[in-house]
This record gives C-alpha cells, sequence and structure tokens, in this order.
C-alpha cells in the first residue's frame, strides 16, 4: 500500500513524501533519497520495491524549497536541464535537515520497529552518506554518489554502517576522485565499498541510458541484504 505523507521542515513549511508500507504492514524503515529527477517513477518503484521486501519506504520531496513535486524523467535534453537546474539550486545543508526530519517521521510511523536505514541513488547516494555522517540513521547505503570528495573529513563521525556502490566508469565521479574516497574510507571497519567495473554512472536505473541489470541486480542483492543483516 502506498500514500503521500507531509512532513513538517525544522525551519517551517512542509513537505510532501511518498510512502510504500508492506503487505504486513510492520517492518523496519529505509528512507530513499532522490536522483534529481524529483519523486517520479524510479523512485516510486524503489519504493514499492522495499516494501515488498517487508520495509517501510518513504522518499521525500527534497526539490520543495524549489519547486514542490518536480516528477521528470532522465528521456529529453529539457528534463535534463531541469533536473541539472535544481541539482545546482539544492542547498545540501537544508536538504540533509530535511531528510533528518524525514527519518523522524518514518520512525514514528505506525508499524516501523524504529530501525531505519536510509539509501540513495547520484544525488541521493551523496546524501546518504551524510545522513551516515550527520544523522543516527542505523545504516546507509550510496549508489554512485557524487562530490563525496568534498566530505571526506567528515567520515570520522560514521558511527553506523555504510554501503557505497562504485561505478568505475563513472562519467561524474573521475577515477582520480574515486581512488581518493577508497583511499580515505578503506580501513573503517564500518563502510564497505563495492567496485563495479565497466558500469557508468546510474547503472541501476531501470530503464536509464547506461543501466546494467547484471551489475544492479548484484548491487541490488548486496544492499537487500545489508539491510537484512544491520535493520533486523
Amino acid at each position: 500500500m502506498a500514500r503521500t505523507l507531509t512532513i513538517q521542515a525544522h525551519d517551517g513549511g512542509n513537505f510532501s513524501a511518498y510512502l510504500a508500507e508492506p503487505a504486513g504492514g510492520k517492518g523496519p524503515g529505509i528512507l530513499v533519497i532522490q536522483e534529481i529527477f524529483g519523486v517520479n517513477k524510479v523512485m516510486r518503484d524503489i519504493c514499492d520495491g522495499l516494501a515488498a521486501q517487508g520495509y517501510l519506504a518513504l522518499c521525500p520531496d527534497l526539490f520543495w524549497r524549489q519547486e514542490p513535486g518536480v516528477d521528470i524523467t532522465d528521456k529529453t535534453k529539457e528534463e535534463w536541464d531541469k533536473a541539472f537546474k535544481l541539482f545546482n539550486g539544492f542547498d545540501l545543508d537544508k536538504g540533509i535537515e530535511d531528510l533528518k526530519s524525514s527519518l523522524a517521521v518514518l520512525r514514528k510511523s505506525p508499524g516501523c520497529s524504529g530501525k531505519a536505514g536510509t539509501v540513495g541513488f547520484c544525488l541521493g547516494g551523496r546524501l546518504a552518506y551524510l545522513m551516515a555522517c550527520r544523522s543516527d540513521v542505523d545504516a546507509a547505503v550510496g549508489y554512485y554518489g557524487v562530490a563525496l570528495t568534498e566530505h571526506l573529513a567528515e567520515a570520522k563521525n560514521i558511527r553506523k554502517p555504510l554501503m557505497l556502490h562504485i561505478a568505475n566508469e563513472d562519467r561524474f565521479v573521475p577515477k582520480e576522485a574515486q581512488a581518493q574516497i577508497k583511499a580515505a574510507l578503506k580501513d573503517n571497519p564500518l563502510i564497505t565499498l563495492h567496485d563495479y567495473p565497466g558500469c557508468d554512472h546510474a547503472f541501476a536505473r531501470a530503464g536509464g541510458e547506461h543501466f546494467d541489470q547484471k551489475a544492479a541486480d548484484l548491487a541490488n542483492q548486496r544492499t537487500a541484504d545489508f539491510f537484512k543483516k544491520h535493520l533486523a
């Protein structure tokens, strides 16, 4: 079952979030963090898939401060242009606060066990890493997060398990940046890094230009096992 929630922001105003609930109505929570295309069908399908695995999956509208209700695809230049404009105008720190507000709502949702993880993609992958650094989320997973090199000093704050999926041919994360990320994080026992050779950015986005079924299946299974271990 899926429905829309309204979440109160820490600094006033409110924003919407898509909530998918498991058939039994009870389970741990997972905060799903959007790509640059808003809470679109791809994100809603991810939530629905997690609900089928027994989780309450919540995907908040993080672009609401610029334009509420963004729901676009990666299929046209106009949509890409809009997505990058929203990305460039995104306030990272306020976004983290909105995610913390969403996490609190998720944990208090009827049926939530109180345990809650987060998973994010692209921009969301960056934010999932930052949630591991700046919040009390119980477990975090980032898919091809961008600009992580800007936040490596915050890794010392990580207190709960974090998994990162790294696309080795990521057009938005050069190999030099990937090397910096691995060097900075490899010795932290709470952090698991997975490489995907030959894969470009967004290899797990169903229907995307660089979708790789084999790599996506592997990453998604690793994520499922990770959440099962840490959110049970």
